[in-house]
């Protein structure tokens, strides 16, 4: 397992994504509806109306759907991309994943900075653990994956400290609950874009090291 925690996803609704043709559970892609002009809109809560078009969370996957405009293919009809469409869909993900640590954090139920989060991984508090993608690798290091939770790195400094207060965060932790669940879903879809899914990095518990 590597350092994300990932388990294989269970029991969820799947879909195709108009990329690879392979089918796989919600989580793990992006829908995307056409506006009544054709245009491509991104539906990242998965809530607008009209007829899902879905893509496979990763950079690689999205770029094809654009440069060959594989939206109109599977829509049946004439869409149209917009400009800028998959770095439009990253700074989306990034909200939402800034926004719900934000809401946990009031909650009380995320901590940020070396001590706290190694204090709630310490005591079986935390379910993921989230540290800055720009972040010293020595010093994320020293910190551990929940055991039967996550970790991701998707996040720069400055995003997760605006999920903060603050002009920067390294580390950061999150209790179980809902609000992680939606972390984790976002994170998990960001770190697709990103290319930051912790695969390098393998944990067995408080003495993990960096590989």
């Amino acid at each position: 397992m590597g350092r994300g925690g990932r388990d294989k996803e269970r029991d969820q609704p799947e879909r195709r994504c108009i990329v690879t043709g392979e089918t796989g559970g919600k989580a793990g892609l992006i829908r995307f509806v056409l506006a009544p002009d054709g245009t491509v809109v991104p539906d990242l809560a998965e809530k607008l109306p009209g007829r899902g078009i879905w893509v496979t969370a990763g950079r690689a996957e999205l770029d094809k759907a654009v440069a060959k405009n594989l939206f109109s293919r599977a829509a049946r009809a004439q869409a149209t991309v917009p400009e800028g469409l998959v770095a439009q869909v990253e700074a989306g993900l990034a909200q939402r994943v800034i926004q719900s640590v934000s809401l946990a954090r009031k909650a009380g139920r995320a901590v940020c900075g070396f001590e706290k989060v190694k204090e709630w991984l310490s005591r079986g508090q935390a379910k993921v653990l989230l540290q800055a993608s720009d972040g010293s690798d020595r010093g994320k290091g020293r910190l551990w994956t929940p055991e039967g939770g996550r970790w991701f790195g998707c996040l720069t400094a400055e995003e997760m400290g605006l999920a903060f207060g603050r002009a920067h965060a390294i580390h950061s932790a999150l209790a179980p609950g809902g609000l992680t669940e939606k972390v984790i879903r976002d994170a998990g879809r960001l770190s697709g874009l990103r290319g930051h899914d912790g695969s390098m990095i393998e944990t067995v518990g408080k003495d993990s090291k960096t590989v």
